[in-house]
């Protein structure tokens, strides 16, 4: 198989115990040209598949593959310098006086923060990336003055500076307010289509952010693999009843969808007078 051949990245019986089995033998293949959203209830998983993958969390047994890269065999520093994430429990790791154009800078070497000389190579590609993300006029802004919306594209141009192949979103749309979100879910369409853009990989709760851009699902419950695949073939209302424990009817209005959950029966707790 040559490299252009090659999956994206590739899970096989991924196990995952700590006081607790956490992953169980779980599988996953991911092609190049496609975009991933994943799902799962609390507990399902979600996070610890992500820090599996990313190299932040030592699987008890198992292969994960980037490309040709096998995770035990490689140097996975080398490696997560072609694996973007953006995840709000990095933001809480920036200094608050860093800029916009510092955070981007320290993509290229995979710091948290910037604290070197930038070469005018670097200071070309970071504002080419912050135009990238629509975040130019921030470039000499302060991290603790940007919203989060604005923090979140500025992580984006982060993980951009290096030669990504894939970009893990952890929950990106958390702490935005319904007109932000729409616009960084829109923006992500945008990356999408670019002709060098990376392969997405979007861990979320909610249906509503699994834009068209999205081509496959992964849909986890209890550390196992209740779904994957095409998104029209995985994501259905009896793939996620059975994942969240509710009866959920999907439906779908102008390529968006949403959820119907039914109402539960009350728990019988009494009120004291």
């Amino acid at each position: 198989m040559t490299k252009a051949q090659l999956p994206v990245f590739e899970v096989n019986e991924l196990r995952v115990e700590r006081e607790a089995v956490i992953l169980h033998d779980l599988s996953w293949r991911v092609e190049r040209g496609q975009h991933w959203a994943v799902l799962g209830a609390n507990g399902s998983g979600k996070t610890s598949l992500l820090s599996a993958v990313t190299g932040y969390l030592i699987p008890t047994r198992g292969t994960i593959r980037i490309g040709a890269d096998t995770f035990g065999t490689t140097d996975w520093r080398e490696v997560r310098q072609a694996v973007g994430l953006v995840s709000s429990s990095l933001g809480h790791h920036i200094e608050p006086g860093q800029t916009a154009g510092d955070v981007v800078l320290s993509g290229r070497d995979g710091q948290i923060n910037f604290w070197g000389r930038v070469g005018r190579t670097e200071a070309a590609q970071a504002r080419r990336i912050l135009r990238r993300v629509r975040a130019l006029h921030l470039r000499n802004r302060p991290w603790r003055v940007l919203s989060q919306g604005e923090r979140q594209r500025v992580l984006i141009g982060r993980a951009l500076m290096a030669r990504l192949r894939i970009l893990f979103l952890d929950e990106p749309a958390a702490g935005l307010d319904p007109v932000a979100r729409e616009d960084f879910l829109h923006f992500l369409g945008e990356l999408a289509r670019e002709p060098r853009a990376p392969t997405l990989v979007l861990v979320t709760h909610h249906v509503e952010e699994i834009m068209p851009l999205f081509t496959h699902v992964l849909l986890l419950s209890q550390g196992t693999v209740l779904a994957a695949g095409r998104k029209a073939a995985a994501l259905n209302s009896k793939n996620l009843s059975r994942a969240f424990g509710a009866a959920i009817t999907l439906g779908k209005a102008e390529g968006r969808y949403r959820l119907r959950i039914a109402r539960r029966k009350r728990t019988g707790f009494a009120v004291a007078r």
